[in-house]
């Protein structure tokens, strides 16, 4: 038996009767007050929402019983849906809560669903539901998309359970539900999830007037390199050697060595490596048929991450998009700091084909992860790790 394959984070006890009333709109004003934010009016708006919710599940906490609607956010870009559901969470006073990120969640799904199947001949859906709210009444996702077969096919009959056990979501995404999928195989499908969602769910949209992670300042130190030369010879060596340079200062020159991780019992071979730092380049992370799950690999082993020759993508590329959508997510949601050599600015690396509303959130991630801030978080946490 599969105990308790889901475990939230470790939470501290809530407070004894918490003051709950504004307090989203009192921790929102404070973050103003000190410059850390700056007000928008639709972000205010989701906040009422959110606030409705957190009184709603801690009166369920308390024994009261009062049903709870789930939150859907959709929106452009940077608009501040991630730090909203940020402040909702910290002040959720329930223990048993865990706020993950979709690819990180749907690697959990799979291979709880593998490991059940060897074992068990009964229904592995519900099992895993079963498993989920036995220790999570409230799930959080950041960044909820859909582009995999196998997560669509999954989704509908799993959240269609967890919603019958009363589990209560509150979920991030560029795209309103029924935007999500498109194109995909067997869509037809897929809509039972989004016919339970929305019934589950309010469904919010936050239309903030910018993306606030372009306001980010420049690293000092460049990370993201597009060279200046139109010789297309001439800039794929100027690439090349602005990712080697960085790599010596940062080993001192030592030897380049290759290595492995493991997913679900394969092997993923990488060519160049160093302690804690992988060298590599975009046809060997996103030209081969790699997964959230091997990226996820590789995020858990590597704190740096150095690519070499991101190219421009064009509609023919959409598969590489794709993988290369997903690596950006999950080493922005590991704080790995990417250090890179592109053909073109970021903004340009893929502007049509499938897929290319969405390249917009690894736009804006690739954007921030040049910024000092992060830079810095990510530093952090390598001398932590």
């Amino acid at each position: 038996m599969l105990k308790h394959f889901f475990q939230p984070r470790p939470t501290l006890p809530p407070d004894p009767a918490p003051e709950l009333a504004g307090l989203l709109a009192g921790r929102y004003a404070q973050q103003v007050v000190q410059k850390q934010l700056r007000q928008d009016p639709a972000q205010l708006q989701t906040l009422q929402v959110l606030q409705i919710l957190l009184e709603e599940l801690a009166a369920q906490e308390g024994g009261k019983q009062r049903p709870c609607r789930s939150v859907y956010i959709y929106g452009d870009v940077g608009r501040g849906k991630s730090m909203l559901m940020a402040l909702f969470y910290e002040a959720c006073p329930i223990t048993q809560k865990r706020r993950v990120h979709f690819n990180t969640f749907m690697q959990e799904v799979h291979t709880f669903i593998y490991k059940w199947r060897q074992q068990n001949q009964t229904d592995a859906i519900s099992a895993l539901a079963q498993n989920i709210r036995s220790s999570v009444r409230l799930l959080c996702f950041d960044e909820f998309h859909v582009t995999d077969i196998a997560d669509a096919m999954i989704l509908g009959r799993l959240f269609g359970k967890l919603f019958e056990l009363g589990l209560v979501v509150v979920i991030t995404s560029n795209r309103h539900p029924n935007d999500l999928y498109q194109g995909g195989l067997q869509r037809e499908q897929f809509l039972f999830f989004i016919s339970i969602l929305e019934k589950a769910a309010h469904i919010i949209e936050l239309s903030a007037e910018q993306d606030y992670r372009l306001g980010h300042g420049s690293a000092q130190q460049v990370t993201y390199y597009c060279p200046l030369s139109e010789v297309p010879g001439e800039r794929t060596e100027q690439m090349r050697q602005f990712v080697w340079q960085t790599y010596r200062e940062l080993s001192e020159g030592a030897l380049l060595q290759p290595d492995f991780v493991t997913v679900l019992g394969r092997e993923i071979q990488l060519k160049a490596t160093y302690q804690d730092i992988l060298f590599t380049s975009f046809d060997e992370l996103c030209a081969q048929a790699l997964s959230a799950a091997d990226y996820l690999a590789m995020a858990g082993r590597f704190n740096i991450v150095m690519m070499v020759g991101i190219p421009q993508l064009s509609a023919e590329k959409r598969n590489e998009a794709k993988r290369f959508m997903t690596l950006i997510d999950v080493l922005y949601e590991h704080t790995i700091k990417l250090i890179c050599s592109a053909q073109v600015p970021a903004p340009e690396l893929y502007t049509e084909g499938d897929g290319a509303f969405e390249f917009k959130r690894t736009v804006s991630r690739l954007i921030e992860m040049q910024s000092d801030s992060y830079c810095q978080r990510a530093d952090a946490l390598r001398q932590n790790r």
